[in-house]
């Protein structure tokens, strides 16, 4: 049985996928190429040799000022994000399963955030604490600034878990005799978990990568994204390449463990249901 004979449409489509792919993750190949220079490579092709040179004088605070405080800032700072944005985003999806006066509107304040532009958000933050009184800072300002737009993503995310979610089962649970907690902890979350792992997957991806809101609101110790900014300005050297090889590593590395979570929680949970 012959296979089914392809049109000129779908060549075109694939030339066009293998175009954008090319075009999404060519530069991000060409940095993790770049940062395997040998001693006497520059920031352009052709390589000169290949070593770990680089990957060295990354942590020689001489070079690149302080790399260690800044990943150590923006991992601090992503892990805050992610535990206020999965707490604050499953307790108003729970809010939101029931109608309440104002919910529209508080919706809409909450996605607005969205909308605004970033810089305008930070900015805005930024002035707030100026006129407070209180000096900007990572652990603060930038917290703030950080969770509106993670947040939005978390609650939505809930939104669509709940959308999904079987009430009944719920209710089952309320027969036998389960109070809200007890019903909350051994039957929703259970359900909910691999969203919510989700959930905290965005938060700390997006605060980490993290940096037009979190230019005017860090103050003044940088976070990872704002030290990069700065390396632009005075690193001429490959090593700029080499701490995007490992932040982009470090990502990835995230990505795949909440990936693997979620799918050790399915199995888990359709094991128990066998």
């Amino acid at each position: 049985m012959g296979g089914e004979r392809r049109g000129l449409a779908f060549y075109l489509l694939a030339v066009l996928f293998a175009v954008f792919v090319l075009f999404l993750y060519g530069p991000i190949a060409t940095i993790v190429i770049l940062s395997f220079q040998g001693p006497n490579g520059g920031l352009t092709f052709p390589m000169n040799g290949v070593s770990l040179h680089w990957f060295h004088a990354l942590f020689q605070q001489q070079m690149v000022g302080d790399f260690g405080g800044a990943v150590t800032r923006s991992i601090m700072l992503a892990l805050m994000v992610m535990v206020a944005n999965v707490v604050l985003a499953v307790a108003g999806g729970m809010a939101f399963r029931r109608r309440f006066r104002g919910a529209t509107l508080l919706f809409y304040l909450v996605i607005a955030s969205l909308i605004v532009p970033s810089l305008l958000v930070s900015l805005g933050i930024g002035l707030f604490f100026s006129q407070l009184g209180v000096d900007p800072a990572w652990y603060s300002s930038a917290f703030g600034a950080q969770l509106t737009w993670t947040l939005p993503f978390g609650l939505l995310i809930m939104f669509a878990v709940f959308n999904r979610f079987n009430k009944s089962w719920e209710e089952a649970a309320r027969d036998l005799g389960a109070g809200p907690w007890r019903s909350f902890q051994h039957v929703v979350l259970p359900i909910i978990l691999p969203g919510v792992v989700g959930i905290a997957l965005f938060g700390f991806s997006l605060s980490y990568d993290e940096f037009p809101r979190t230019m005017m609101t860090a103050g003044d110790s940088n976070t990872l994204p704002l030290e990069v900014f700065a390396m632009t300005a005075n690193v001429t050297t490959p090593v700029i390449y080499a701490l995007g090889t490992l932040t982009t590593g470090f990502s990835a590395l995230i990505i795949v463990a909440a990936l693997t979570t979620m799918a050790v929680l399915r199995k888990r949970r359709l094991a128990r249901a066998i």
